[in-house]
């Protein structure tokens, strides 16, 4: 295993340092228990956004934290998730009056630990809820979750009902906006190699020279199948293919259109396979009014892609464009 860290012990903590150092003017890095928290938080006026889970995806979910997305994020261990007194400790640093939204991806160990964190926070007296998203297509059942894995979209969700807090948005309003996009937002990935946990020191799978798996979870689980590698055009047409027919996606739906890199994947390749998944689309009579391209939501240095497509409405469009003010992501400020 080679990787650029001290020791596996410490690598989550050392890198928020790190975090810190480099975005200090925006975000406050607690430890013990570890918090990522908006500068001057909680900010008046507004409902408290907060999301969390294992490290090794980043920059989710620290690096968006900041003005228009998250007041605080809650960073387990590599792929482990918070304990439920980090994200309390998150709930009690950033929550005014107006209460705070949880934004919950599916796996089994996230879903308890902040269900248990919100209801400590209850007995204290804040009015706080809890959306999860579950917006992997790939299989219904995995190693960490019952029911769908939440990938891709937490992205997209984040920074939705990021925008509408800062708008004002009460609480009601912010949690039906959530599980509004939940429910038209859909995910698959694909890995070309797997990722490397540092205190395992060896990859989460094996893979032969010619095989690729389809249908990745983010913690590197076993997806759909194990098949043959394949040119982009036709692995990308898998893909869409996959994540339209889920929905389904329909001719003259207009979408947000992600497409992510999972952590080791080049930006060569990856708007390779984002101008095929555009033309895919277009061939479709599915027109792609916003997009996205990137590593943002990551598994370590695995090699591989994920699309994510959301359908968009007016409203939802003006959300995305409204000002966002993050470590990752920038925009409008």
């Amino acid at each position: 295993m080679k990787k650029i860290i001290n020791d596996p012990a410490t690598v989550v903590a050392e890198s928020l340092r790190g975090l810190a150092a480099a975005h200090g003017d925006i975000l406050d890095v607690r430890d013990e228990p570890a918090v990522v928290l908006r500068a001057g938080a909680p900010v008046g006026g507004k409902v408290a956004v907060i999301s969390g889970g294992g490290s090794g995806h980043e920059p989710l979910h620290g690096g968006f934290v900041g003005r228009g997305m998250l007041d605080a994020a809650v960073p387990g261990a590599v792929f482990t998730s918070p304990t439920p007194d980090a994200v309390q400790s998150a709930i009690q640093a950033v929550t005014g009056d107006k209460g705070a939204l949880l934004i919950v991806k599916n796996y089994t160990g996230d879903v308890l630990n902040f269900e248990t964190a919100a209801e400590l926070a209850a007995a204290e007296g804040r009015d706080v809820r809890s959306v999860v998203i579950d917006d992997d297509v790939a299989v219904a059942d995995s190693t960490f979750t019952a029911g769908r894995r939440g990938v891709g979209g937490t992205v997209l969700l984040e920074k939705l009902v990021g925008a509408a807090a800062e708008r004002g948005d009460s609480l009601d309003e912010l949690e039906s906006l959530a599980r509004r996009v939940v429910g038209q937002v859909r995910s698959i990935g694909v890995a070309l190699t797997a990722p490397t946990v540092p205190h395992v020191g060896e990859p989460s799978f094996a893979l032969g020279p010619d095989e690729i798996e389809f249908g990745i979870g983010i913690h590197g689980e076993p997806g759909r199948e194990r098949m043959t590698a394949e040119p982009a055009d036709a692995l990308v047409e898998r893909l869409v293919a996959a994540v339209v027919e889920d929905l389904p996606f329909e001719r003259g739906d207009d979408v947000l259109l992600f497409t992510n890199s999972m952590g080791g994947t080049p930006m060569l390749e990856l708007y390779l396979a984002h101008g095929i998944a555009e033309r895919r689309l277009a061939e479709r009579g599915i027109g792609v009014r916003r997009r996205l391209v990137g590593p943002y939501i990551t598994s370590l240095e695995m090699q591989g892609i994920s699309i994510t497509l959301l359908k968009l409405d007016d409203e939802l469009t003006r959300l995305w464009d409204d000002p966002v003010h993050t470590a990752a992501l920038r925009w409008g400020v």
